[in-house]
């Protein structure tokens, strides 16, 4: 981790004094409901199990004919579906509490980071979708006049692209294409990592609503997050050792 230790870092030591936090610990004998806590589990597991099925078979997820065209139902839907579905069938068959379950201290937090992750992330991600050729055609044309810069063109790309494999789809082909090194496109290849650089990623979002110490955090100046740091000391190194390896073998 970065920054201040706990016990020096002055927002968490403001919400320690206001009693945000207890040193409660709860026990596996503690739990009067050992029998519903082993069936949501169960539960749990199993639609995890079912998320992994459907995400390694394309051929197990819907599809729907839509103008003349099979169309395949998308992984972000099919997890959604699942985990909704498996939440509600958790209250269904344990009995529990609805009520109790939304004044947990996990609660709010994961659905701050809902509405956070359906406006930011979606919001940004529908600007982009929708000037992606202009952007594409941009790089593309920097890449081709100074091929020196592909690894920037794949950092800029992933940041705007919020995806690895989508990023290297785009350009990889026109890397390969202007006759870059095979291997320096592999040495490369940790650059797709960007999508870290401006905090609206949804598993960002996530962990800044998820850490209640408030240290995980979006700075004043939005870029000085507390992902940049260790997101770009993480890119440059592998970067740096990958044309390392590619110079000695």
């Amino acid at each position: 981790r970065i920054g201040k230790e706990l016990v020096e870092d002055p927002e968490y030591q403001k919400r320690l004094k206001e009693g945000l936090f207890n040193n409660k610990k709860v026990e596996i004998k503690s739990v009067k409901n050992k029998r519903s806590a082993m069936i949501s589990v169960i539960i749990f597991i199993l639609a995890t199990a079912f998320i992994v099925l459907f995400g390694s078979f394309e051929g197990m997820r819907p599809s729907f004919l839509i103008d003349g065209e099979i169309v395949t139902l998308g992984m972000s839907s099919i997890i959604e579906i699942v985990m909704l579905s498996a939440a509600a069938i958790i209250l269904l068959v344990t009995k529990t509490d609805g009520i109790k379950a939304t004044q947990g201290s996990v609660f709010p937090a994961g659905m701050q980071a809902v509405i956070a992750i359906f406006g930011i992330a979606w919001m940004g991600d529908t600007f982009l979708q929708g000037n992606m050729g202009q952007l594409t055609l941009s790089i593309e044309g920097i890449v081709q006049q100074m091929p020196w810069l592909f690894g920037v063109a794949l950092f800029v790309m992933s940041i705007l692209l919020y995806s690895q494999a989508a990023t290297v789809r785009a350009l990889v082909p026109l890397g390969i294409a202007l006759g870059i090194s095979p291997y320096m496109l592999i040495a490369l290849f940790p650059a797709v990592n960007g999508y870290f650089f401006i905090p609206n990623y949804p598993t960002v979002v996530a962990a800044i609503n998820f850490d209640r110490t408030g240290t995980t955090k979006i700075g004043k100046y939005v870029l000085n997050h507390s992902f940049m740091m260790p997101g770009l000391v993480s890119t440059i190194v592998a970067i740096a050792l990958g044309l390392l390896f590619i110079q000695i073998f």
